[in-house]
């Protein structure tokens, strides 16, 4: 995608509307009505995402994407984006948890790509890195727009603060690099793969933030966002999907691990928020194969696959995961990494 333009992309939230769902009938008053209103404005944005004009961005300098260019703006429990911008690039702190949260969390995405995959921003041209914190009243929900992260404080009830999180914030920010690269369709397995890749690096994001090996990290997605009172851990685990809740209000975790437990459905765009549990398993078991740090190894391979114009948009399990192999096998050669890719795609039943 032409870096110099922000192309249209997906609205893509980190809670599922199958979770929003259940919660706006199952839930007791507030929690019902929260869910709602999340799933009302999640409605307006995808509207509003689908009609946006592409936005020509000024020309960049030379050393743009050197160092992360970030604004946080305030809402103040508004829904009129952008809101009041509370810190900027080289600020110090503020009083508010939730600002200082979202910028040190678009740093951490900001040094992985960088420092890494010697990716200069979202865009890989210096793009600058863009949030909005306490948006609408009691949201539960985070989302990339296409432009800017937009975080929720939660009900307090099922989810806390959006910005609690720094796998979320890496996450949404990957739909970014997704939209700047490989632009996978937001529907079906490519859909699926959408998300799927957000959830890599959105844990890899946390691995490099903490200095962790792949044994080390929990392989959890939002550990910490659901409230005390959620029997759960995490809204996904990559290591175990299927497995990350298990509540009386929330449901039951619905992700498959392998393609035995592929879900067909037309709900939320083919289950991308359900399916993408099976290529997130192949990527742990490729990386706890491997071992040592996930994002050297295991994550240059899908780094590499998502960046290396191979993919068609429409790309299918089958598809990436040929990629993903063909990625390996052109940076390794006939390594053990190579034999990783192979040995994981075939553990989730994509490959014989």
């Amino acid at each position: 995608m032409d870096s110099s333009a922000r192309g249209h992309a997906c609205h893509c939230t980190i809670v599922p509307p199958h979770i929003l769902d259940r919660l706006a009938e199952a839930g007791d008053a507030p929690v019902r009505e929260a869910a709602r209103r999340a799933l009302a404005l999640d409605a307006r944005h995808r509207e509003n995402r689908l009609l946006a004009p592409r936005t020509v961005l000024p020309p960049l300098t030379e050393d743009a994407g050197d160092h992360p260019e970030r604004t946080v703006c305030d809402t103040r429990h508004t829904e009129t984006l952008p809101g009041r911008v509370v810190r900027r690039e080289g600020g110090g702190a503020v009083k508010d948890g939730s600002v200082n949260r979202a910028y040190d969390g678009l740093g951490a995405t900001f040094a992985l790509y960088r420092e890494v995959y010697g990716r200069r921003s979202i865009d890989d041209a210096g793009l600058p890195l863009d949030a909005t914190v306490h948006y609408g009243h009691d949201y539960d929900n985070a989302f990339w727009n296409g432009e800017r992260m937009v975080f929720g404080d939660g009900d307090g009830q099922v989810f806390n603060d959006f910005t609690a999180c720094v796998d979320v914030i890496g996450h949404e920010l990957t739909h970014g690099v997704t939209q700047y690269t490989a632009g996978l369709d937001y529907q079906d397995q490519s859909g699926a793969l959408n998300e799927s890749v957000s959830d890599v690096f959105g844990c890899l994001v946390k691995q490099y933030a903490l200095q962790q090996t792949a044994n080390q990290a929990d392989w959890l997605i939002g550990a910490g966002l659901l409230a005390p009172r959620v029997h759960g851990v995490a809204l996904r685990s990559m290591r175990e999907p299927g497995t990350a809740y298990d509540d009386e209000v929330l449901g039951k975790d619905p992700q498959p691990a392998s393609m035995d437990g592929y879900v067909q459905t037309t709900e939320d765009n083919g289950g991308v928020h359900i399916n993408s549990g099976i290529p997130n398993r192949a990527f742990y078991l490729v990386a706890a194969e491997l071992g040592g740090f996930a994002w050297e190894r295991a994550g240059q391979i899908w780094y590499d696959t998502l960046t290396g114009g191979t993919l068609r948009p429409d790309a299918d399990f089958a598809a990436f995961a040929a990629a993903t192999s063909a990625a390996a096998l052109a940076r390794y050669r006939e390594g053990p990494e190579t034999a990783a890719v192979a040995k994981g795609w075939a553990q989730v039943g994509i490959t014989g």
